[in-house]
């Protein structure tokens, strides 16, 4: 068992300061915060978004340090455009303007290939397809290293679902969901489980999918777990974006935890667990249901139990990785200190219980974005 190294990659929406409703001002802020930042900040497929990624690190304090500094900078720059990051899975409020999808030929060519998930009759951009996730990069390995991981981490993968739930509110609406961005998210092609293919099956498949026209390139896998084409990882997909930077880097060392312990069983030979596609989806659903307040599907047979029981016995399963890295005290206080607090939809539905403003719940989350 090795240490093995963390990136995140976390998106924002940007939000009025007035009116906390997306607005089109990413141009304007990572031009800003690409002074500082260079590449480390980044277009996502609207102009209402911002992306930021760390650099590889194997120590928990430097990733946390690090989001904190690229947060920040992020936040000044929006403020000189008289707007705010907000880390969450969906805006809870509508745009005030039509949105628009960035100027790039990527990004234009998906707006023109999947246009009833982009764009609307009219040619604006769909709100309902802004939706905002954290990615957790765990390497460095090879593709078919990465790629026997992730199917060894398929039955996990909802109990961390259930952990980043953030998006509870969309447009106006309470969605009676704790992540909304993960139904919004499926509409996309591959979205899903990682399927049981080797290495050459995987090229094979995914030169097909390309081919045929459902994906533009390798880059357009959004499987829950995949190989990275542009790096030496395995990234998982199956977050909310988190105002709380320590759930954020909770949910990157639980990855590591548990990538650290599934290794061993890789490198062993040992054949991935035997769990049905549509076992995986049902439990997906749930989590993005019910996220840690309801039940959850045991990874193992399937049945229903609480999710804060599900996440308890993966901490426990992957604490050998954790205490590799001496990363296990500190989660285990993170873990006990969301049970008091609940998780990032419980949070806002708090916030919304208040005043009955969704704007308050924009407000908390921009803060905590923020640091405060």
């Amino acid at each position: 068992m090795k240490i093995l190294t963390l990136g995140v990659e976390e998106e924002f929406v940007l939000v009025d300061r007035l009116t906390r409703a997306p607005v089109n001002r990413a141009p304007q802020v990572i031009h800003r915060a690409a002074e500082r930042l260079g590449g480390q900040v980044q277009t996502e497929l609207f102009n209402a978004q911002v992306e930021v990624c760390t650099e590889p690190t194997a120590c928990r304090e430097e990733l946390r340090a690090e989001l904190s500094r690229l947060r920040s900078v992020v936040v000044a720059a929006a403020r000189e455009a008289g707007c705010m990051p907000v880390a969450c899975g969906t805006p809870a409020l509508p745009p005030d303007e039509p949105l628009t999808v960035t100027d790039s030929p990527r990004y234009g060519l998906m707006a023109r290939r999947f246009r009833p998930l982009v764009t609307r009759d009219d040619g604006t951009a769909r709100d309902d397809g802004l939706v905002c996730g954290c990615h957790v990069h765990v390497g460095s390995l090879d593709r078919e290293r990465a790629l026997a991981l992730a199917l060894h981490m398929r039955p996990w993968l909802p109990v961390l679902q259930a952990l980043a739930g953030n998006s509870p509110y969309a447009r106006l609406l309470d969605t009676g969901h704790d992540s909304w961005r993960a139904v919004e998210y499926a509409r996309w092609p591959t979205v899903g489980p990682t399927p049981l293919l080797t290495e050459a099956e995987y090229l094979a498949h995914v030169a097909r999918l390309v081919g045929d026209g459902p994906l533009l390139d390798n880059r357009m896998v959004y499987w829950h777990a995949r190989p990275s084409e542009h790096v030496p990882t395995l990234e998982i997909r199956v977050a909310d974006a988190n105002a709380r930077l320590d759930t954020v880097v909770l949910l990157a060392l639980l990855v590591r935890g548990l990538a650290a312990v599934l290794l061993d069983r890789v490198d062993a030979s040992v054949p991935p667990p035997d769990v049905p596609d549509a076992g995986l989806a049902r439990a997906h659903r749930t989590a993005a249901a019910q996220g840690l307040a309801g039940a959850g599907l045991d990874p193992a047979d399937g049945r229903r139990r609480p999710a804060v029981d599900l996440l308890a016995e993966l901490i426990d399963f992957a604490r050998p990785g954790l205490e590799l890295s001496d990363d296990a005290d500190w989660v285990d206080d993170q873990w006990r200190r969301i049970r008091v607090d609940g998780g990032g939809a419980t949070r806002q539905r708090a916030v919304f219980r208040r005043r009955g403003l969704l704007t308050d719940v924009v407000d908390e989350l921009a803060a905590a974005t923020a640091g405060r």
